[in-house]
C-alpha cells in the first residue's frame, strides 16, 4: 500500500462513497503477505516513502514474476533487480507494460499512484569512470528515476583524461546528490568530492586487470578517501547508491 492508496481510502470514506465497514476491510490486511517462498511487505511505501523492491539474485523467473503481480493487484510499483534475462524475458511476455534495462539487469511498473517527487532538493547526477562501468551505472540511474527523482548521467569521465569531467564542472556544481561510479583504482569519487560541496556517494565496481582483485582495491581507496564526507557503498552496488541518493535528495 502506497501513501496515495491510502488518502484514497480516507478521502472515500469522507465523501461516504465508501462505507467504513469496507475501508476497514481494505485496511485490516496484514503488513506483509506469506506466499509460502516470500513474505512481501506491503506496508513497505507506508513507513519508507517506496515500496519493497525485488531482489531477483537467485529467485526463479516464476517466483519473480509471482511476487510482481501480488504487489501490482495491490496498486504497488514493482521495481526489480539483479534479474537474470531470462526472469527479463518471461516478465515482458506476461505482465502488460513493464519497462526494463537489459544491460541493468532492471525491470519497473509503475503504480496507478506513481509521480515524480515534487519536493526534492535538485538533480541527482552519476558519473561513471568509464564505459565498463555501465550496467551499475544504469542499476542506480534505474533505481533514481523509479523513485521519481530527476537524474543526468555523465559517462566516461575517468581520471585517464580528467578534462572529460573537468568539461562538466558546471552541472558537478549544481546537482544536489552525486554518485559517482569507477573500477580499476577507484580515483574518481576523490576527485569528484574535493571539487564540489553536495554529497558525494562512491561505488566501487568489479571492473579491472587482476590486482585489481574483483573490486577489492577500489573499494578500499574510496574507503581511504581524503576527500571528506565521501560516503561509500558496497562493490558493484548500484541500487543502494541509488536509494541512498534519493532519500537525502528530499527535501
Amino acid at each position: 500500500m502506497e501513501h496515495d492508496s491510502l488518502r484514497e481510502i480516507l478521502t472515500a470514506v469522507s465523501g461516504q462513497s465508501v462505507s467504513i465497514e469496507e475501508a476497514m476491510k481494505k485496511l485490516s490486511d496484514l503488513p506483509f503477505e506469506d506466499m509460502g517462498f516470500a513474505r512481501i511487505d506491503h506496508h513497505r511505501a507506508l513507513r519508507k516513502g517506496y515500496a519493497e523492491v525485488i531482489f531477483c539474485q537467485n529467485k526463479t523467473p516464476q517466483q519473480v514474476m509471482e511476487i510482481s503481480k501480488n504487489m501490482i493487484a495491490h496498486d504497488e510499483t514493482v521495481f526489480g533487480t539483479r534479474a537474470s534475462m531470462e526472469t527479463l524475458d518471461l516478465l515482458e511476455k506476461e505482465i502488460k507494460g513493464v519497462e526494463l534495462s537489459r544491460s541493468g539487469r532492471c525491470f519497473w511498473k509503475k503504480s496507478k499512484h506513481w509521480k515524480k517527487k515534487d519536493k526534492v532538493k535538485g538533480s541527482i547526477l552519476i558519473a561513471s569512470a568509464g564505459t565498463a562501468d555501465l550496467p551499475v551505472v544504469e542499476e542506480a540511474q534505474c533505481t533514481v528515476e523509479v523513485l521519481g527523482h530527476p537524474c543526468t548521467v555523465l559517462n566516461d569521465v575517468g581520471v585517464a583524461g580528467i578534462h572529460r569531467l573537468f568539461a562538466h564542472k558546471s552541472e558537478l556544481l549544481e546537482a544536489s546528490v552525486i554518485i559517482v561510479v569507477a573500477g580499476m583504482e577507484g580515483a574518481l569519487p576523490s576527485v569528484v568530492a574535493g571539487l564540489v560541496a553536495c554529497p558525494v556517494i562512491a561505488v566501487p565496481t568489479s571492473v579491472g586487470y587482476g590486482s585489481h582483485l574483483g573490486g577489492l582495491v577500489p573499494l578500499f581507496a574510496m574507503l581511504n578517501s581524503c576527500a571528506s564526507g565521501l560516503t561509500v557503498v558496497n562493490i558493484d552496488n548500484g541500487f543502494g547508491a541509488g536509494y541512498a541518493a534519493a532519500l537525502i535528495n528530499v527535501q
